[in-house]
């Protein structure tokens, strides 16, 4: 049997590049539009996947496909630092409006989630003059290590690249459904000032209002509540992790919206520019200019082409009502994979803010036995039928559904559709195997 173009690359790449970066599916591809992908050799797939949650527009959405090129003929680098150009200057004014928290505010542009985060960090320990910080379990925010020592997941992330850095420390995030309650959460942040560091130490608590590659698990509305409580009493910078559940995932532009609650700062990435490359801190002014001049950037740091694609991400969240498109189509799929968990047992939980939405896999009905290897059996056999998921949490037991935002219904469906077929079949033959 010949080897298809999909081989051929798949043995190119493994002699090519680094072991240490992982592939979900074998697939290589060849052109995207919206939600939908082909890969090199023809076949044609429902992305869920969306880029690990970069185009809530869609691939390759027209307008911001026009702004980049319009910004190719004028210029495509300087280095910010070195001269300006207005992309920057104008999406800094439009984050400085959209991020939740009272005014005024300013923004860095980056170019990576894992870039805003250590810079945030860098922000709150200049503002506060103080070195510690307190993440959260299951809490993911990048690979570069002040990112990893925050990242409350050991495997692969951590494994084999300690000693991380110093006075990083974890509370545990609130999970009902594994009985961690926001009381015993507030209470790891106070044991961690009775036992590791003092408050009057922290400089910053960082938290995701929905944890991403933790299994997109929700913040109570109170626990976020009482953290800002916190923050404020003992002089501590909240940083909001924005980088995944923000630019319009959750139903509206930033996740915190939902608590009425703000963070001092906010990290941004990912889908903000529809697939290019920024990413942003922004916050209130006084904490963002405690750095001196030259205390932040970065080379490429705020790219003229990126931000022109952000701001035409921005321009069509306006005019194609996004925020509104999401609660609908969050609706839409989590009423659809509520119905696969009432059938099947294997379904922990369905969890769902907006259209950023998670299907918790489990053995026996027992939510404290994760099932990765159902999780891993429905991400493969939905490959095959054409559908690209991914999994994620502690134990890889979670499937996180990142279809584009901008995804027509008879395409969501498709994808519902298959995923219902393989649960299904997945389940009865497990149920099969039990009764013999």
């Amino acid at each position: 049997m010949s080897k298809t173009r999909n081989d051929l690359l798949l043995e190119r790449r493994e002699a090519a590049v680094a072991r240490g970066v992982s592939l979900a599916h074998p697939v290589f591809v060849e052109r995207a539009e919206n939600a939908l992908l082909w890969d090199v050799d023809g076949k044609r797939y429902v992305d869920f996947a969306g880029g690990i949650a970069v185009l809530n527009t869609g691939h390759r959405h027209p307008k911001v496909i026009e702004a980049v090129r319009k910004q190719l003929d004028k210029v495509t680098h300087t280095c910010f630092q070195v001269t300006g150009y207005e992309p920057y200057v104008e999406l800094c004014e439009r984050l400085n409006k959209l991020a939740p928290g009272p005014g005024p505010k300013k923004t860095l542009l980056m170019s990576t989630g894992a870039e805003a985060v250590e810079n945030a960090i860098k922000i709150a320990r200049a503002y506060t003059k103080r070195s510690a910080v307190i993440a959260f379990t299951g809490g993911f925010h990048g690979r570069t290590l002040l990112s990893l020592a925050l990242t409350g997941k050991v495997a692969p992330y951590k494994a084999g690249f300690g000693p991380m850095p110093a006075e990083v420390y974890h509370a545990p995030f609130p999970n009902t459904l594994h009985g961690v309650s926001v009381d015993d959460a507030m209470h790891g942040i106070e044991q961690i000032f009775k036992c590791d560091v003092e408050a009057e130490r922290v400089a910053a608590i960082i938290v995701e209002p929905v944890q991403g590659e933790g299994g997109f698990y929700i913040a109570p509305k109170e626990f976020l509540v009482r953290l800002r409580e916190l923050c404020d009493r003992h002089g501590i910078v909240l940083i909001a992790d924005e980088i995944q559940s923000g630019a319009g995932r959750t139903g509206k532009m930033f996740a915190m919206e939902h608590f009425g609650v703000a963070g001092d700062l906010t990290t941004i990435a990912k889908s903000i520019a529809g697939g290019f490359p920024v990413s942003a801190v922004t916050g209130r002014a006084q904490v963002m200019d405690a750095c001196g001049p030259g205390g932040l950037g970065g080379t490429y740091a705020g790219n003229p082409v990126a931000c022109a694609a952000a701001c035409a991400v921005l321009d069509v969240f306006v005019q194609e009502r996004i925020l509104e498109r999401a609660e609908l189509l969050g609706k839409r799929m989590s009423t659809r994979l509520q119905a696969v968990a009432d059938r099947h047992a294997e379904v922990a939980e369905v969890r769902a803010l907006g259209a950023m939405i998670a299907m918790e896999l489990c053995r026996d009905g027992d939510p404290h036995q994760p099932n990765p290897e159902l999780a891993k059996a429905l991400t493969t056999r939905a490959r095959e039928l054409g559908l690209i998921l991914l999994s994620c949490g502690v134990y890889g037991n979670v499937i996180r559904i990142l279809v584009p935002i901008t995804a027509e219904d008879a395409v969501v469906d498709e994808g519902l559709d298959i995923i219902e077929r393989v649960m299904d079949g997945l389940c009865k033959a497990s149920s099969a195997r039990k009764t013999a």
